[in-house]
């Protein structure tokens, strides 16, 4: 026995009436959904269902089955939904946007990551321009529009999930490296939580000291909600950050602070303070930050419960009343945001021009995370600066740390020292004849001499460090064949070569081969003790274009520090930011940028700054990696010409999909359970700087 339901627009559908009219609609196979393109008919299983009746509203339970009802009043362009009735739905109407709860989803891997990342950038881009404008209204909306999107869900959780290196690194609940469903599995729930997990404490050694550091790391589920807010909350604050703010910002690095140090004082020397925050991340107040967020309740709660989380270590719970866990993925955001206007605080102290004269007298800032410098030309507004640096800060629950506070002088000796370390840089100005000085002028002036020259290069501690690991490195091969000792070399000296490359170093790299050829002298020694020297060269050295290189026979060889050409690098523009669309120019940057190898920077130009894979730009933040086009394993050759540059979800992709992984040997397991780069080396969520 059936009954004809009649909907509207459709044609008559039976359905069995067998059941009581109270248990009727569990029953009825099939039922109308709203789908992204037109209303259809769509046959649901009973567990559907059930499951959707028991999220919908008292009101709209009497009307399951039917078709909604227009609702008066939302706007074509952001539409309004409450956030907490956003269950496994999306809020796009794209074709390729999927409803998690009523249509069986496909593997992660096999998503449409292509247009979900282009849908979430055109948010990002519209919240950034509604908030250059001053249009808080408008990106209060779309931050909640991009926060229920099923695409910038899907997004966080790959971020943390497959691209950061910390995704082996468990939190308090022992949640790491998730699978393809259980990564899909927490993209259907990510919300922004009312309260939190504390976080787990971890103690890394700080570089060139005996302290350490100690890190916060969240649950592998905060961690995604945490990338879903910085997706909603970065955007609106690139528009406010300060044009002298390098840190921890898309798009800008410790070479774009150097740089602006030299453009500041090429020309005329300087008073420099040069200060460090102590503790920063650790003393943020939390009042205070959240006051200058100025963001809606939603976001606010949820930021909240991330400060005041707590902390757990050896087993005990430690609140956590200030300060902003290092670790976590929002953690640099938050301490950009907290130090915001202490730039503007400096320099609006004091007149654009020298009263009765035309010379600038605004001091220059450049601040980098939590190491700033502040250069004049009068030792007096120095002093001026520093004290009105030690009360702003004092209102966000900071101070100076007096270790590594001094005023110094660009050219001459004050209080005995000369010039300044920062990041890892040593800044200088030393006296000059007229055939080596500096110039002023250019652009059509006529130059005239300064009498001195501007010098950055390594500093020496930079070098120390950088000697001890190297030394390290080959004490710790001793046993090892030639091919491990170069194959683990050859990383840190071409990254601690390519990162001094846009300064004057070639003396130094030319004194680091030379002590690197001893170390090496040494070990081989050690391993051929009654074999003479001759003997030893001819085993370990090869004599090709002129040079001897620390090389096997197979044509593996050691990279010298002296082979790093040197490149200046062109700071950022202004006060451009990733977010405003303008691919070319950062596909540019990313292809000259100073640390990027050059075997890198050629496969970039080919490809046109795109993943090969997915045919997206590369950003800043993004994690790269080389690819085979055909797989060693199966016969592919190691040049070059067969290598291409794809993102490293992409690589995951396509290395689950060319057959190399049956080729080594590992069972077929239909979709990969793990990525092939979970046996790579972790690191901590968040990267210390290199001068600790």
């Amino acid at each position: 026995m059936t009954k004809m339901v009649q909907d509207r627009g459709s044609a008559p559908w039976p359905v069995t009436d067998i059941y009581p009219r109270e248990t009727r609609w569990k029953v009825q196979p099939l039922k109308r959904r709203k789908t992204n393109i037109r209303n259809e008919v769509t046959l649901l299983a009973l567990s559907d269902a059930v499951d959707h009746r028991s999220r919908c509203q008292p009101q709209a339970q009497e009307r399951v089955g039917l078709p909604k009802k227009p609702r008066p009043g939302v706007t074509p362009r952001i539409r309004r939904r409450r956030h907490d009735k956003m269950d496994d739905r999306d809020t796009s109407r794209k074709k390729y946007d999927m409803d998690t709860v009523t249509t069986p989803m496909d593997e992660w891997n096999q998503l449409p990551w292509k247009p979900m990342q282009r849908q979430v950038f055109r948010l990002q881009k519209r919240i950034y321009q509604a908030s250059q404008r001053g249009d808080v209204k408008a990106v209060h909306k779309l931050q909640r529009l991009l926060m229920q999107s099923w695409s910038a869900r899907c997004l966080a959780v790959r971020k943390v999930t497959q691209d950061n290196r910390g995704k082996k690194t468990a939190g308090v609940d022992g949640v790491k490296s998730l699978k393809p469903p259980e990564r899909l599995l927490m993209a259907r729930r990510l919300r922004l939580p009312q309260k939190a997990r504390p976080t787990r404490r971890v103690w890394i050694p700080k570089p060139g000291t005996q302290d350490k550091r100690g890190l916060g790391i969240p649950t592998m589920q905060e961690r995604a909600a945490q990338a879903l807010a910085k997706l909603a909350l970065e955007p609106e604050w690139e528009t406010r950050f300060e044009p002298n703010s390098y840190g921890f910002r898309p798009g800008r690095s410790c070479h774009d602070a150097i740089r602006a140090i030299f453009d500041a004082i090429k020309s005329k020397p300087k008073f420099v303070l040069d200060a460090d925050i102590a503790k920063c991340f650790d003393r943020i107040n939390h009042d205070a930050l959240l006051k200058k967020l100025q963001t809606f309740p939603t976001l606010r709660r949820a930021i909240r419960a991330w400060l005041r989380a707590g902390v757990m270590d050896g087993g005990a719970l430690f609140p956590t009343t200030e300060g902003t866990p290092q670790g976590g993925v929002i953690s640099p955001l938050l301490a950009n945001i907290a130090l915001h206007g202490f730039e503007t605080v400096i320099r609006d102290a004091f007149p654009e021009r020298k009263p009765g004269t035309n010379i600038h007298w605004k001091p220059i800032v450049v601040r980098y995370a939590d190491d700033f410098v502040v250069m004049h030309e009068d030792e007096t507004v120095i002093h001026q600066v520093q004290q009105r640096a030690m009360a702003w800060l004092a209102g966000m629950g900071l101070e100076l740390k007096p270790s590594k506070t001094k005023i110094t002088h660009t050219l001459s000796t004050h209080n005995g020292n000369s010039g300044f370390d920062f990041l890892g840089f040593t800044v200088r100005q030393f006296p000059a004849g007229k055939t080596h000085t500096g110039k002023s002028g250019g652009k059509g002036r006529a130059s005239t001499p300064l009498g001195f020259k501007t010098i950055i290069k390594p500093s020496h501690e930079a070098i120390r460090r950088h000697s001890l690991a190297l030394a390290e490195i080959v004490d710790q091969h001793k046993p090892a064949p030639q091919a491990a000792l170069i194959a683990r070399l050859n990383p840190v000296i071409r990254g601690w070569a390519t990162y001094y490359a846009p300064v004057q170093s070639k003396a130094t790299f030319s004194k680091m081969a030379a002590l690197t050829y001893l170390k090496l002298r040494r070990w081989a020694k050690r391993r051929h003790t009654h074999k003479s020297w001759h003997w030893i060269v001819r085993k370990y050295w090869r004599l090709e274009q002129g040079t001897w290189d620390f090389a096997t026979r197979d044509g593996t060889r050691l990279y010298k520090h002296n082979r790093t050409p040197i490149r200046r690098h062109i700071k950022v523009r202004g006060a451009k930011s990733p977010f405003d669309g303008d691919w070319v120019y950062w596909a540019t940057r990313l292809g000259t940028h100073p640390e990027l190898p050059q075997h890198i920077a050629r496969l970039l130009k080919r490809q046109q700054g795109k993943c090969a894979w997915c045919g997206l730009y590369f950003q800043g933040e993004d994690v790269r990696e080389q690819d085979h086009l055909l797989p060693t394993v199966l016969g592919g050759a190691e040049g070059i010409g067969n290598r291409q540059l794809l993102h490293a979800h992409c690589h995951d992709v396509k290395t689950a999909r060319d057959g190399s992984l049956t080729a080594r040997g590992t069972r077929d397991k239909g979709h990969l359970d793990e990525e092939p780069d979970e046996a790579k080396a972790s690191r901590p969520v968040l990267q210390t700087s290199r001068n600790g």
